[in-house]
């Protein structure tokens, strides 16, 4: 079995790390670079970094941070916000970004993950899906940082996604975004379980607890967090041995 994944995120504006609540009540909490050195130290597998409104502002995600990043970290980085075409993503992997996390993008022309994934090849793309559970149950995906509803909905827009060549999903629940409660496991497992790729979860991540639960129930191939990581609630090393002691395979340092 494959080695589960932690991955710290870093929702990036104005040059600096910020988090909220279910997309909203943004507050700083410090400098990506010096950040993501920190978590790389500590053992994480990967890292992503988010324009969180870049989409939003209709620019693009700066290269030159990706730049800075690339050359104080050493393991793989994700970068997204702002990507909507192929010269978006030959800039940021010419900074040094592994990879590149598409979203509204992709949703307002899907032909796009096809494009990225013929010319830098399917490991290069990663189909981040920002959904909301509806009254009725159902998953909604939306735009521009969880602004935007839209009419696709999250099993059949993420099977669409890897069909057209994505290599991963990254699925944020915005009902459980910043509230620390635990992920949308059962979401989760049903995504993991119609995919032949690999599925990050996001959104509630608040005690270890929480990330045993989306590595067995939601039959994750990764967790994603930010908030417990930013404000060291939980400390990367830790995590990761309370995981091994709960015979769930992880990378060790």
């Amino acid at each position: 079995m494959l080695a589960k994944r932690i991955i710290p995120c870093l929702d990036i504006r104005d040059g600096q790390t910020v988090k909220g609540v279910n997309f909203v009540n943004i507050k700083n909490v410090g400098d990506p670079v010096e950040l993501g050195a920190e978590y790389a130290r500590q053992g994480a597998d990967e890292l992503v970094f988010l324009d969180i409104t870049a989409s939003h502002e209709k620019r693009k995600t700066f290269a030159s941070l990706v730049e800075r990043i690339a050359r104080h970290i050493n393991i793989p980085f994700t970068v997204g916000g702002g990507i909507s075409e192929m010269a978006d993503a030959d800039k940021l992997l010419a900074a040094g970004a592994d990879k590149v996390s598409i979203n509204s993008a992709a949703v307002r022309r899907p032909e796009l993950i096809s494009e990225l994934a013929h010319n830098f090849g399917s490991q290069f793309v990663t189909v981040a899906i920002d959904a909301r559970q509806e009254a009725d149950g159902q998953w909604g995906v939306t735009v521009n940082g969880g602004r935007i509803p839209t009419e696709k909905r999250l099993f059949e827009w993420a099977r669409e996604a890897q069909e057209r060549g994505a290599g991963e999903i990254l699925f944020t629940s915005m009902n459980h975004d910043g509230c620390k409660n635990g992920f949308a496991c059962e979401a989760l497992a049903q995504l993991s379980q119609g995919l032949s790729i690999p599925v990050i979860a996001s959104g509630g991540a608040g005690t270890m607890e929480h990330f045993r639960d989306v590595f067995t129930k939601g039959k994750a191939d990764a967790g994603l967090a930010a908030s417990i990581f930013h404000f060291h609630d939980i400390a990367i090393p830790d995590l990761k041995n309370y995981l091994a002691q709960n015979n769930i395979p992880i990378r060790r340092i």
